[in-house]
């Protein structure tokens, strides 16, 4: 019998083949994109599936290509890329799938309300939510704690979290705060810190544009006296999975990133409570930070059909489980079963569903547009990435906003 393909002209073809772009290249990603793409062509294998991954940290290769993709009229099916306000810089380049998608899969009832809001754009929806990350973890070694006699259930405040700090740079070899100086992970960190510090309404505040120059510049100095004082001497040169390698190893104690690492935990097999664990950041016990990830429907779609059915299963919750117990995140599907997640993941869940605030990412296109965050990561290039310009910061933070 002759081949599919072989019965199909060159158009047909193009329009079964479904190109899905995304940047989960390694650590945390991969194991999580490989289990999702299996677990796509395992129910559909009458697609044809070109997956096709594309590293560089937070994102910046796979923005560049799609960016140069759309712009010169050549659209991928579908690429993975953060909602929200992100979604703002495609305007006029991106297409409905309300109807053949949200609401032909029922989607709205079965995704949480955050998610839903996320991926609207246009008066339509233009993405389909594939997990949640929780932005205001701090993840330790068990190990080093213990050799520092720090109780991490203690930790209550930043003063707490810098007091400990500095005991387990007095009595161990670790670094006390593994960190990358790239700018994303510092707005990311300035994040938590104005969160822990400054609480929930001044942070919406500054987002909204409202934001007061006081509590902006105490985030900064508190900010500085953790950078200057506490992480490790390579941080400028180095990602945030290298810098992760070393909370693996023993060799630093606290990380804070979004709960993308666990998902580097579990895939290593480290025992969760034993190994390493999490609390969340001093001061933001009761909030869920908010990320949220999702794939993102071109306009002028090459394969209209096959990336609808790819979307709508990327919304079922087969491909949640899949995807989000590699990934170290959770489903945005508010009826998943938690029996394939483990112990970390599953209080994730129970955290999401009882948090009092959920403060949108600043650094992963939730909370401001990409214009404005490309603007934030300028200020932090230039002012904050050792040395730390607290006055010039400050002023170019509420300039930006």
């Amino acid at each position: 019998m002759a081949s599919l393909a072989g019965c199909l002209t060159g158009e047909e073809e193009s329009e079964n083949t479904l190109e899905v772009l995304h940047g989960w290249t390694g650590g945390d990603g991969a194991e999580a994109a490989d289990a999702l793409f299996s677990a796509f062509e395992e129910e559909h294998s009458d697609v044809d599936l070109n997956n096709k991954p594309i590293g560089g940290g937070g994102n910046e290769n796979l923005d560049q290509t799609v960016s140069t993709r759309l712009n010169s009229g050549d659209p991928p099916s579908a690429f993975a890329g953060w909602p929200g306000s992100n979604l703002e810089q495609y305007d006029g380049v991106l297409g409905d799938i309300q109807s053949d998608v949200w609401e032909e899969a029922g989607l709205e009832d079965a995704h949480v309300e955050e998610a839903v809001e996320a991926c609207q754009f246009d008066d339509g929806y233009s993405a389909v939510p594939i997990g949640s990350h929780r932005m205001n973890d701090l993840f330790y070694n068990v190990g080093v704690l213990e050799d520092a006699g720090v109780d991490p259930e203690s930790l209550d405040d930043v003063d707490a979290l810098i007091d400990a700090l500095g005991t387990i740079e007095s009595e161990t070899d670790a670094t006390p705060l593994a960190m990358s100086l790239e700018a994303w992970a510092i707005l990311q960190t300035w994040t938590v810190v104005m969160l822990s510090t400054q609480g929930y309404d001044a942070y919406m505040s500054f987002i909204e544009g409202d934001g007061d120059e006081s509590a902006v510049r105490d985030t900064f100095e508190t900010l500085e006296e953790l950078l200057s004082n506490y992480i490790n001497d390579d941080a400028a040169s180095v990602g945030f999975t290298e810098v992760n390698q070393d909370i693996m190893s023993g060799d630093a104690a606290f990380i804070h990133e979004g709960n993308w690492v666990a998902g580097a935990y579990i895939n290593e097999d480290l025992e969760y409570g034993e190994e390493w664990d999490a609390i969340r950041y001093p001061g933001t016990e009761d909030m869920y930070g908010l990320h949220i990830d999702s794939f993102i429907y071109p306009g002028d779609n090459p394969s209209p059909e096959a990336t609808a059915t790819f979307l709508r299963f990327a919304g079922g919750e087969t491909a949640q489980v899949a995807f989000n117990q590699y990934k170290g995140s959770i489903p945005t599907r508010s009826d998943v079963s938690t029996e394939e997640f483990n112990d970390y993941l599953t209080e994730t869940i129970e955290d999401f569903e009882a948090a009092s605030e959920k403060p949108p990412t600043l650094a992963h296109g939730l909370a401001v547009d990409q214009s404005t965050q490309s603007s934030l990561e300028d200020v932090l290039n230039n002012n904050f990435a050792d040395p730390f310009d607290v006055d010039a910061a400050t002023a170019g933070f509420m300039d930006a906003i």
